[in-house]
């Protein structure tokens, strides 16, 4: 009897590997210890395991409060259901941002690289996102929200930590009217359908999905002129109804009606970032957005594409059984010189190639890999019964793919001859036939050590633009860093 393939078990993304939390997650019992307050919220399983009950605002509420307290030394409180924060969560997008920004994939107008300014759309009560950049790596912040409560309660927390008060300031969104409030009522709008320099129809929604956002200033009229951020965060209101938000019978995090729910829910309001960007273009280096929804972040990646951003990145943040994504985007040219990382970059790339016309198969799509690295002078050695193609790039190679500085084929025919120096990009690409239509297309850097290893990301970013635009009717896509 033909023994049964074991199915490979898909190994879920980790928790920040700069997160406090990643190797030291939280020890109730040590807390409960030193904190006489969250104590009544620790209780014991069988195995004598410490947990707290994730349905109680209160222990939810005081797992925050002391967590800060304790890892980040910071001061918080926010009162009766306002949205309380989960920190390892929170941090993670905070580390995903670092990544972006010391990246290097989008230049710096300015030569201080210490003095790193963001947004954060919706601060709410809790302030989690400045307080957790200001303390963790010295960010300053313009923090916005609409209601006097948020306003009020970040402004304490701000306040209640001297320390980095100085670094955050608290701006208040006017409400204008029209804005739907949770009593439904809805009065004169401050947007317009049509904004200059983003035609109405640029961004409409498919037929059935046509739910626009009508709330309060997101980005323009908040920000001011002449100001420029490295970056803007985001955890938007996910859902589009109050019952919607209290589905989930597991946790209790609290939340106000504005602070969970918006007609639309967040495909409509990640739009009208996506719109704003579009009219403030390079005051931010990136533009970023939590995603709650998978299937969400597939159409605002082609609403990217649609309004021409020069890159788009993707990550996944997983805390326990809760998973959410990261959306960053940019109008800013990428850097186009070498540089030497200053993170830890991924040694595993991968992308999907849907929507691949019907004449084309693997091995069309493994040829392309092979010209497209050729064009560029690179060396490759190509094996078709393994669907492989082993690369190695020097620095010249490396800015003449990101440059788009490509020769004809057979200008490049010796090429094959280059060696592995240490100082050599050197990584495999592997395509593989998922169903009909559909390949997978995985890259694997082969030294880790190299000089150019930093490059690795944009190179394969390239590569799928340029996969994607000969082989697939829709030329949408989604990178990882």
């Amino acid at each position: 009897m033909p023994s049964k393939k074991r199915r490979r078990k898909e190994e879920r993304p980790k928790i920040h590997p700069k997160n406090k939390y990643s190797d030291n997650p939280p020890d109730f019992a040590l807390l409960a210890s030193l904190y006489p307050t969250f104590k009544p919220f620790v209780f014991y399983t069988r195995e004598g395991r410490p947990r707290i009950d994730w349905t109680d605002f209160n222990a939810t509420r005081e797992l925050t409060r002391v967590l800060l307290l304790h890892d980040h030394n910071l001061h918080w409180w926010i009162p009766d259901g306002q949205l309380c924060p989960t920190v390892p969560n929170r941090s993670n997008y905070i580390h995903w941002i670092e990544d972006l920004l010391s990246s290097h994939i989008i230049p710096r107008d300015n030569s201080n690289e210490d003095n790193v300014r963001g947004f954060d759309i919706g601060t709410g009560a809790n302030c989690i996102y400045p307080l957790l950049g200001a303390s963790l790596l010295g960010w300053s912040f313009v923090a916005s929200d609409m209601t006097d409560v948020a306003i009020e309660w970040a402004e304490r927390n701000v306040k209640n930590n001297p320390n980095i008060s100085e670094l955050i300031e608290i701006r208040k969104v006017k409400c204008s009217q029209n804005t739907l409030s949770s009593e439904g009522l809805s009065v004169e709008s401050s947007y317009s359908e049509e904004r200059e320099g983003l035609p109405s129809s640029s961004l409409d929604m498919p037929a059935g999905e046509d739910k626009s956002y009508n709330g309060p200033s997101i980005l323009v009229d908040v920000v001011r002129d002449g100001e420029t951020f490295d970056f803007c965060m985001c955890n938007p209101p996910f859902f589009e109804s109050f019952e919607e938000a209290g589905l989930n019978p597991r946790t209790s995090c609290g939340g106000t009606y504005e602070e969970m729910v918006c007609p639309g829910g967040e495909k409509a309001f990640i739009t009208r970032i996506i719109e704003d960007s579009v009219v403030l273009k390079q005051s931010f280096r990136w533009y970023t957005s939590m995603v709650g929804r998978k299937v969400n972040l597939k159409f605002l990646v082609s609403k990217l594409r649609q309004v021409g951003v020069t890159v788009v990145k993707t990550t996944e943040f997983v805390q326990g059984k809760t998973c959410r994504w990261g959306l960053a985007w940019s109008f800013v040219p990428p850097a186009t010189k070498i540089v030497t990382p200053h993170v830890t970059e991924k040694n595993i790339l991968s992308f999907m190639l849907e929507g691949i016309q019907r004449q084309f198969g693997a091995i069309h799509v493994l040829r392309s890999v092979e010209s497209f690295f050729l064009a560029g002078g690179a060396s490759c050695k190509l094996n078709a019964s393994s669907f492989v193609v082993d690369i190695t790039a020097s620095a010249d190679h490396c800015n003449a793919l990101l440059n788009n500085d490509v020769k004809h084929i057979d200008e490049v025919a010796s090429c094959s001859n280059v060696q592995e120096a240490p100082s050599n990009l050197c990584f495999r690409i592997l395509v593989f036939q998922q169903i009909p239509g559909t390949l997978l297309v995985k890259g694997s850097l082969q030294h880790r050590d190299s000089a150019l290893s930093g490059l690795f990301s944009s190179i394969v970013q390239q590569l799928e633009a340029s996969l994607r635009q000969k082989f697939c009717k829709e030329k949408t896509g989604t990178n990882y860093i």
